[in-house]
């Protein structure tokens, strides 16, 4: 029997949406326009894809908790 974790599977589809630019100073920048105001910021691109997994999984909870309308991914 295989375990299904649907916010694994919302954060990794919402993930594989997201756009990254590298900035003039040489640091990235990613979001994922789905989900507003899901933004982030790292020194390499790969610090930015962690920090930008950070910032959705709380923003995921947080709009749960408050009842906010999660979009369809």
């Amino acid at each position: 029997m295989t375990t299904r974790f649907v916010l694994t599977e919302y954060v990794n589809q919402a993930l594989a949406q997201a756009t990254y630019d590298k900035l003039e100073d040489g640091t990235f920048a990613g979001k994922i326009s789905s989900c507003k105001g899901v933004i982030a910021f790292g020194s390499t691109l790969r610090e930015c894809e962690d920090e930008l997994r950070s910032t959705l999984e709380d923003w995921l909870l947080i709009g749960l908790k408050l009842g906010h309308r999660i979009p369809i991914i």
